[in-house]
């Protein structure tokens, strides 16, 4: 291993990643090695890392790569690997393009949850296809202290769980995951988005996610909260044949989320690179242990 790493730090409504390039996937990254790159304190800081490699380099990407020249190998905070991260998704793009891999207008990257279309806007903007919601059957509940409040559950690829409530602050501090029930529900843990309505198809999210706490904007989330929230208002673009388009509103800043007549979700949002640099190897070992 090179005794320097270059990295890259960006965030998209400031749901902020580590970026690795590593188009052969030469650099090892454990889960004690991503979770010291995420480290606030002791590390670079960030709720995740972006993990970029060419697809035809990732034995988990290689049948991708037909698709989409680049793998986003993703992983959480904690080390954990995550199916897909839609903000992660817009930085990723935004490192492309910013190191000339790709320009304005539209690109495929592969992801764990299959290869997501993107487009980068002249106006700066990216908006990803995110695919299809799965709107599993059954009852499920989330709770904080004493409270409880029905959930809907909803795939984006990862779990999540949405639960409508009056006051964003009844999320509690989010530092720890919500108990949901049932456990059968989320055998691999899951995303827990609390909402409040702001006024006609506009809410607003506070989200635990798994392997990370609390963060400033979760792009699946936006995504689940977006179809939960037009479900709840009786709105079914599969049904329908009429788009469903929400603001949602996060810590971090605002996502909008369209459901079409297909069923297909897109994502627009912002994304930045704000830093590059390179990660001393040694210390990566060191921190490894």
């Amino acid at each position: 291993m090179s005794t320097r790493i270059p990295f890259l730090k960006g965030h998209g409504t400031e749901n902020d990643f580590v970026i690795v390039p590593d188009p052969e996937n030469a650099v090892e990254l454990p889960p004690a090695a991503v979770a010291a790159l995420c480290d606030r304190r002791a590390g670079i800081g960030g709720d995740g890392v972006l993990h970029v490699v060419r697809s035809a380099a990732h034995p988990e990407a290689r049948g991708m790569a037909a698709e989409a020249e680049w793998f986003m190998d993703y992983r959480n905070a904690d080390g954990s690997v995550a199916e897909m991260c839609g903000n992660g998704v817009r930085v990723f793009a935004r490192y492309l393009q910013h190191a000339g891999h790709t320009t304005e207008g539209d690109l495929a990257i592969a992801t764990r949850g299959g290869v997501k279309t993107v487009h980068i806007a002249k106006d700066g903007d990216i908006t990803v296809g995110m695919g299809r919601a799965r709107l599993p059957e059954g009852d499920v509940t989330v709770s904080v202290g004493g409270r409880s409040w029905p959930a809907r559950n909803v795939n984006m690829g990862n779990p999540h769980a949405v639960a409508f409530v009056d006051d964003l602050a009844d999320a509690g501090d989010l530092l720890s995951p919500p108990p949901f029930s049932p456990a059968s529900a989320y055998p691999d843990g899951v995303n827990v988005e609390f909402v409040v309505d702001r006024g006609p198809r506009h809410v607003a999210l506070r989200v635990h996610e798994r392997g990370s706490g609390e963060t400033r904007s979760c792009g699946t989330g936006a995504c689940a909260v977006g179809v939960a929230a037009a479900r709840r208002d009786g709105a079914d673009p599969t049904a329908t044949g009429t788009p469903a388009t929400y603001t949602v509103d996060l810590p971090g800043g605002t996502l909008v989320i369209t459901e079409g007549p297909d069923g297909e979700i897109e994502m627009t949002g912002p994304a930045v690179i704000v830093a590059e640099g390179e990660i001393d190897a040694k210390w990566l070992e060191t921190a490894v242990g």
